[in-house]
């Protein structure tokens, strides 16, 4: 296989919010697409990643291939690639990973290809009863709001608004996101979708900014959010995280 990108952000900005959440994950290479299904090391958290053949400058993948690597790593390396610079990924002869960053120098790295517990990730089949998409601005801006005052937020989704509320020992915070111009909210029946996550988590995905000026959002009772990034035709990085359930 031989891999060239001539916008290396899109993979350098994936694997840096990835790398936040995940240490070591497998990414498969199919005629179509680089892409990466894993669970954060506490169960938490899930990351699906996929970036586009259209992305590349070429894509030459002969058969599909799957290699693990360690994130932390493959983001050090990837951090040495400027905007302009054009990135190449090849499987070499001894089995590692050669990136090669080209711009005013060509500089070539090896990573090795690690072993991986052989356990396919899926991902769940979830439905929703809120969605919404909004700029990523508004939904930075209020996951930020909330980490002032606590370490977990309630998302309230009803027709026409999105409130997140955050309490901690003696403060609150309350953040409406109205239906309009940057905001589309679309809810099953008139009922309030309600359910508490981890704001840590939270500011970790929110990196997914980096790929989108818009996130979409989907929620239900007391069940699993996900939040989706998307570039048309180069990328997609969604996060499906796990409710907060309190202990009456």
């Amino acid at each position: 296989m031989k891999l060239t990108l001539a916008e290396p952000n899109y993979l350098k900005d994936s694997i840096s919010i990835i790398s936040e959440l995940v240490n070591e994950a497998s990414f498969k290479i199919t005629s179509n697409a680089v892409e990466m299904v894993a669970m954060d090391p506490a169960n938490v958290a899930m990351v699906v990643f996929k970036l586009l053949s259209s992305c590349f400058a070429e894509y030459d993948v002969k058969e599909d291939t799957s290699i693990a690597i360690n994130l932390n790593n493959l983001k050090q390396i990837l951090k040495r690639a400027g905007s302009s610079d054009v990135l190449t990924l090849e499987l070499d002869k001894e089995n590692k990973l050669k990136i090669q960053i080209k711009g005013n120098t060509t500089r070539t790295f090896s990573l090795p290809i690690i072993e991986l517990e052989e356990k396919e990730q899926k991902v769940p089949d979830l439905s929703f009863a809120a969605s919404i998409k909004t700029s990523t601005t508004l939904f930075n801006e209020a996951i930020e709001d909330a980490d002032i005052v606590a370490e977990s937020v309630v998302f309230e989704a009803e027709p026409k608004k999105l409130t997140l509320m955050a309490e901690g020992d003696l403060s609150k915070a309350k953040i409406d996101i109205n239906d309009g111009d940057s905001t589309k909210i679309i809810t099953e029946g008139e009922d309030k979708v309600k359910a508490k996550y981890s704001i840590e988590y939270l500011k970790k995905m929110t990196g997914g900014s980096k790929l989108s000026n818009e996130v979409s959002i989907q929620l239900n009772k007391d069940y699993p959010l996900k939040l989706e990034y998307k570039s048309v035709d180069k990328v997609m990085l969604s996060f499906i995280l796990a409710p907060r359930v309190e202990n009456e």
